[in-house]
């Protein structure tokens, strides 16, 4: 223990009654008390690049820390969670605190009074003066307590929730081991293509340590960041929180109407842009194709798919159970979709593609006929953008393409689902370890054309070579929930509000009927995961069948 802590101790035991301003004096590093750290720290956030940001070492007293840190190990119940954008062990919201009966409290009176001085006068004060945010709500509290554990991250936002004024965490690894950059867990910062348009790319990286205080200025479409994943079997303990807007309730910088007009100003930020800058485009052109003879497969029909189908899902009798299946479910698994021949040939060539060739992990790296997919608030993936096979294997993949979009494919859809395709998109992907994912989406219905089906069909081919996808928790698995804010109130939610969960595999195939109250996303791929999750995603607008049948009746 250093000389100041055991100093700071003896003088807040000695008093009785110690002010939240004196408290702070005595457990924050005298440096920030300074004018000269105050305005240095002051013109450092104003120029860093990509947003306003800083970082402070040595924050508070060390001892202090290290007591929380003994807190939290053996006082708090951690809950892991799971979404689309971040898997993280929570202790829930620590904003209560001061609500607490005094048996809890005096088990955490340690992170009781860090919280206590974060959010005193004197330091929500030197917040407000060297991020030049304005005044800070002293009644409300924002806290909670986080541990990244391997394989757990968190995807880039930009941390615009209600009145969220300013951003911090306060790191608390092992006090005693450096956190070392290749353990992974670093706060990375995202500069912008355009407002609200993060790049792919972060420019700007921070390791955490112990006792290091992290913050920025959260920004409206500019404060893009992330939590890189942890790689290591190693725990990354920190303490999250926020300032806000002053409310009513506080005893000086509430300005009447403040708070709701920083709400509107959130609000509208509309990606009013977003396609010019979406890539793919997610536009679905109407087909071309003579659609007269759509109903009917010929023998050619057959043949044709024959080459690339098993033999199996052909058959008469198997095509009207597959139908039978999707019209009582509107959803259909199908596994060793493709024939062996095709399965095999294709395995071997992705296989051989992860164990060889080296994978591109910047945009600037990605090389045609690939693309990478953004912007990262979105999605992530690479895709097939081009004819140009410079390799076997992007070769038979756009073979691949080319038949899913081929006249005969679309009469088999129609066959299995009474579903006439009017639209297609096709788009071979590709999920790297360790940076790719697509965020939870409404599908984006197609308004033009007249007669189509509020809803979207959408077809997935996981082509995945390596197993163990399941139990070793890296991701990776497409998920199909109802979105809860389309819900009726007697619509379920919750834990059955998820429809489908379906890991990454070899040759199996997903056909979903969705529509606006039904999520879908592909969970970030881990690092440690063996491989790249690969799949072909297909999207049809499509008419029913039946109905026409009916209305000729």
């Amino acid at each position: 223990m250093s000389k100041r802590s055991n100093e700071n101790q003896t003088d807040l035991s000695s008093k009785q009654h110690v002010s939240e301003d004196e408290k702070a004096s005595l457990l924050f590093n005298p440096k920030l008390w300074t004018k000269e750290f105050k305005d240095d720290m002051k013109s450092t956030i104003l120029n860093n690049k990509p947003f306003e940001w800083g970082c402070i070492d040595d924050l508070v007293d060390d001892q202090l820390l290290r007591d929380i840190r003994t807190e939290v190990e053996t006082q708090i119940q951690f809950t892991e969670k799971e979404t689309d954008i971040y898997k993280v062990n929570q202790s829930g919201d620590l904003a209560n605190l001061s609500n607490l009966d005094s048996e809890t409290l005096q088990r955490l009176p340690n992170l009781f009074k860090l919280q206590q001085i974060l959010y005193s006068n004197k330091f929500r004060d030197f917040m407000s003066y060297i991020t030049q945010s304005g005044p800070l709500s002293n009644c409300k509290v924002d806290l909670s307590v986080n541990t990244y554990k391997k394989g757990c991250h968190l995807l880039v936002h930009d941390d615009v929730i209600g009145s969220r004024r300013i951003s911090f965490i306060i790191y608390l690894p092992d006090p005693n081991r450096k956190w070392k950059d290749h353990y992974g867990g670093g706060l990375r910062l995202f500069p912008t293509v355009d407002f609200n348009i993060p790049h792919s790319d972060p420019v700007a990286k921070l390791v955490p340590q112990f006792n290091q205080f992290a913050f920025f200025k959260i920004q409206p479409g500019y404060s893009w960041h992330d939590v890189e994943e942890v790689k290591v079997d190693k725990h990354r303990l920190s303490i999250q929180g926020w300032y806000h807007i002053p409310q009513e309730a506080d005893l000086s910088g509430f300005i009447p109407g403040e708070e709701k007009s920083w709400l509107k100003q959130n609000d509208s930020l509309v990606d009013t842009d977003m396609k010019n800058f979406t890539f793919p485009s997610i536009e679905r052109p109407l087909l071309t194709e003579d659609t007269s003879s759509i109903m009917t497969l010929t023998n050619e029909d057959n043949k044709y798919l024959s080459k690339y189908l098993s033999s199996y899902y052909l058959k008469s009798e198997t095509i009207n159970q597959l139908k039978d299946k999707f019209l009582t479910n509107s959803f259909i698994s199908i596994e060793d979709f493709l024939n062996d021949e095709m399965s095999s040939s294709l395995q071997k060539l992705i296989k051989y593609n992860e164990l060889n060739e080296p994978i591109p992990t910047k945009l600037e790296q990605v090389e045609q006929p690939w693309d990478l997919a953004r912007p990262p608030h979105k999605w992530q993936f690479l895709y097939l953008n081009g004819d140009d096979s410079k390799s076997e294997l992007n070769s038979e993949l756009i073979k691949l393409k080319t038949f899913f979009q081929s006249l005969q494919f679309k009469k088999y859809i129609l066959k299995i689902t009474d579903l006439l395709p009017m639209t297609q998109d096709i788009l071979v992907r590709r999920f790297r370890p360790g940076f790719d994912y697509t965020l939870a989406d409404t599908p984006d219905l197609n308004k033009k054309i007249d007669d189509l089906l509020e809803c979207i069909l959408e077809g997935t081919l996981s082509l995945t070579p390596f197993d163990g996808w399941i139990n070793e928790g890296n991701g990776g698995y497409q998920l199909y929930m109802l979105n809860e804010a389309e819900l009726r109130e007697d619509q379920v939610s919750g834990n059955d509000s998820i429809l489908i969960n379906k890991p990454a595999s070899w040759n199996s195939f997903n056909l979903v009927m969705r529509d606006a109250a039904v999520l879908e996303f592909i969970k970030y791929v881990g690092f440690n995961s063996k491989g790249s999750r690969w799949d072909v995603k297909m999207s049809w607008d499509v008419k029913d069948t039946q109905e026409d049948s009916e209305d000729e009746e």
